[in-house]
């Protein structure tokens, strides 16, 4: 079984994801617990009330609502029976027992999976620490569950290779679902877990699923109201069908929601910047000089995607990073210099050969023969730091070293005058 647990800032937004799933026929409602009325009686929103008057109880914890997904061996049948209690134990064993807490089966994957939505909030108005829970507690609840159950455990189930997918894992193609609910499960997988700063980072992501966030030309309507659109695309990432608007989406991702969420992913997404910098310096210092596709295919096993940005003539004047395995999207020139479209070409050769031409900001050292001979400086500085200001620094530190304070001097010469006087 695999545990995975994420926290965030709305309530509605999570309910609104299942129950939509519900709605479309590719999941159904399981149980509710702790709620005053028996699970099939209950509406939306006195499913939806319930969690908010809960979480309510504590207006400082901003990141009151509670997503997990409980994800079993494609061999694996369970009944609801068998699904409801092992829900209620996960729940009891991670602290989240007493909890109200509502749980729905999934149908749209190839494997048995459960959604559970709950509150980090408690009835006396204290906040349920998640901090680490998925290492600690929710560790220790799945192996003891897996064995209670005689379900297929996580490690076995990663050698085995499953692919634990849901339907917005994979690419959308267009015709073969429906089209709203194909781009709904791409942003419901990325909106909230990926951190991105800006709409052209947030396309690096959804368009290796074949999605993109649009807001049209400058004279559109679209762009001077501050709307949004999502459209599907092809193999040749061009335009099809017919574009859906960001507020039609159960979850509202809108260019206001959007922006709302750059700046704190910003912050979110800095500890993780390190870790795009260095896998791309160590491809190149394994194999100098090597060809652009061939990094690319470096950083991919990296988890990794480069995505490279061209003009019609094939220009290439951009370059974005997508880390698969901390979420996060940089811009090149965000990382630095040195990994901006144009530093990655310096430092790639397309033919993977060694590059002879120098980038246009290092400047040739100056020849020896040009210099007199006692402003020759060492092979070794000249050869790395060959660089006219360089040289006059050198040259100066040479003219000046016989320098002494005027302190001394003046004392000295005071000194001389004393032993004078006593002569005299």
């Amino acid at each position: 079984m695999v545990a995975v647990i994420k926290t965030g800032h709305s309530i509605h937004r999570i309910l609104n994801y299942n129950e939509n799933k519900v709605k479309e026929g590719i999941a159904q409602f399981i149980s509710a617990a702790n709620y005053p009325m028996d699970s099939e009686k209950l509406s939306f929103n006195q499913k939806l009330n319930r969690l908010l008057k809960q979480a309510a109880l504590n207006e400082n914890v901003t990141r009151n609502s509670v997503h997990v997904s409980l994800n079993f061996d494609p061999n694996e049948r369970l009944s609801d029976g068998q699904l409801k209690e092992i829900s209620d134990t996960y729940m009891q064993k991670i602290g989240f027992g007493e909890q109200p807490y509502l749980v729905y089966q999934h149908l749209d994957a190839g494997h048995p999976h459960i959604h559970i939505v709950s509150v980090k909030v408690r009835a006396d108005g204290t906040r349920i620490d998640t901090q680490n829970i998925g290492r600690n507690q929710s560790e220790k609840a799945r192996k003891e569950i897996e064995i209670t159950y005689g379900l297929a455990r996580a490690e076995d189930m990663k050698k085995k290779q499953y692919e634990l997918k849901s339907a917005y894992t994979q690419k959308v193609q267009y015709g073969r679902s429906d089209s709203r609910r194909a781009i709904a499960n791409v942003l419901d997988a990325v909106l909230n877990t990926y951190k991105y700063t800006s709409l052209p980072e947030l396309n690096a992501v959804l368009k290796q699923y074949n999605v993109m966030a649009d807001r049209g030309s400058e004279s559109s309507r679209t762009y001077q109201h501050q709307g949004l659109l999502y459209r599907i695309l092809d193999e040749q990432s061009n335009p099809v069908g017919v574009p859906i608007k960001a507020s039609s989406f159960h979850n509202k991702p809108t260019l206001k929601y959007l922006e709302e969420r750059f700046p704190l992913n910003e912050v979110a997404r800095q500890p993780h910047k390190s870790r795009v910098k260095n896998a791309i310096d160590l491809a190149l210092l394994k194999q100098p000089n090597q060809s652009l596709q061939t990094l690319i295919k470096a950083l991919e096993k990296e988890g990794i995607n480069t995505v490279i940005r061209q003009n019609a003539d094939g220009v290439i004047y951009g370059i974005t990073y997508v880390d698969h395995r901390t979420k996060c999207v940089f811009n090149g020139s965000v990382i630095g210099k040195p990994y901006s479209a144009k530093g990655i070409l310096e430092r790639c050769s397309e033919t993977g050969e060694q590059t002879t031409q120098k980038p246009d900001f290092v400047k040739q050292p100056p020849s020896k023969t040009h210099l007199p001979e006692e402003q020759a400086i060492p092979p070794a500085v000249q050869q790395n730091k060959g660089d006219n200001e360089l040289l006059e620094t050198l040259l100066q530190l040479e003219h000046t070293s016989g320098y002494v304070p005027h302190q001394l001097t003046k004392k000295g010469g005071r000194k001389r005058r004393k032993r004078t006087n006593k002569r005299l």
